[in-house]
């Protein structure tokens, strides 16, 4: 289960109010399911949560703070994976495993998770932590879907020669995968996305068609070839509705052979892997 102590708010440094929402119902449903112990619970940290300058990014001091503010809104007493929302060039690496570190020795957070970082920020974060005679990293978060494969090309790699899982985000692209709406479907969707549906209007009408041959909806073939991923742990489904969720979690079910990956990879080219993909 995975929030941000940003998600809920209008993602607006000068606008704090809303801010927590995400993590204050996941604590309630927490606090009254029983079930803590059956979830590994996820949060991130970086956005800005308020107007000061130690209301955002990776110091020490907002790391901290950050993770209390989210214990209290979770109604926990530990985070098993707390992720770093974006990389924080401008503070020390080594003063934010310090933080980390302090929060596990106390029992606040099991393990570290960053997102949106390139290959040669997992690397250098990673081999700090390591150094400091920590675990490092234990996964990465970040945009990952058939119509986006850009960190195949350096960052996929890094993960894997780490042993770091990956948890893709967007992976039916905003709605695009999910296949074009029919008229007086989901009108929202359909208006928010056309322009995506208009560019991608080729591939997208051979996926739809592959899909249908699949017996399955667009949504959960995309899905299904992100889990057959090794390097994927698992991803961020992002359901609005019970509906979907239920279909995101059918997609455990469902086995792509070969010859369905090679015709998606056809429809759906990868950049291939650094340096051979430019400069080979």
């Amino acid at each position: 289960m995975d929030s941000a102590d940003v998600y809920g708010g209008p993602q607006s440094p000068d606008m704090a109010r809303g801010y927590g929402t995400s993590e204050e119902i996941i604590g309630r449903w927490l606090q009254k399911s029983g079930h803590r112990d059956d979830i590994v619970l996820a949060t991130k940290l970086y956005q800005p949560m308020g107007t000061g300058p130690n209301d955002q990014r990776l110091s020490a001091y907002h790391i901290r703070r950050a993770c209390e503010d989210s214990l209290r809104r979770l109604r926990t007493d530990h985070i098993d994976v707390y992720q770093m929302h974006h990389v924080d060039r401008a503070t020390p690496v080594e003063e934010i495993w310090q933080a980390m570190e302090q929060l596990i020795a106390s029992g606040k957070i099991s393990y570290v998770g960053s997102s949106n970082f390139a290959g040669w920020d997992v690397t250098n974060s990673h081999l700090t932590g390591r150094a400091r005679g920590g675990l490092g990293l234990v996964s990465e978060q970040s945009i990952y879907n058939l119509t986006n494969r850009a960190i195949e090309q350096e960052l996929i790699p890094a993960l894997e020669h780490f042993g770091i899982g990956l948890i893709p985000w967007s992976p039916l692209a905003a709605g695009v995968l999910a296949g074009r709406p029919a008229a007086g479907e989901d009108t929202v969707r359909r208006s928010q996305q056309s322009p995506e549906f208009e560019r991608l209007s080729a591939p997208l009408a051979e996926y739809e068609a592959l899909c249908s041959d699949l017996g399955h909806s667009p949504a959960a073939v995309a899905q299904a070839w992100l889990l057959h991923r090794p390097v994927v742990s698992t991803l961020i489904a992002g359901a609005r509705t019970v509906s979907q969720l239920e279909a995101a979690v059918a997609t455990l079910d469902i086995t792509l052979d070969d010859a369905t990956l090679v015709e998606l990879n056809r429809i759906w080219p990868g950049p291939g892997t650094a340096p051979q993909s430019y400069a080979w």
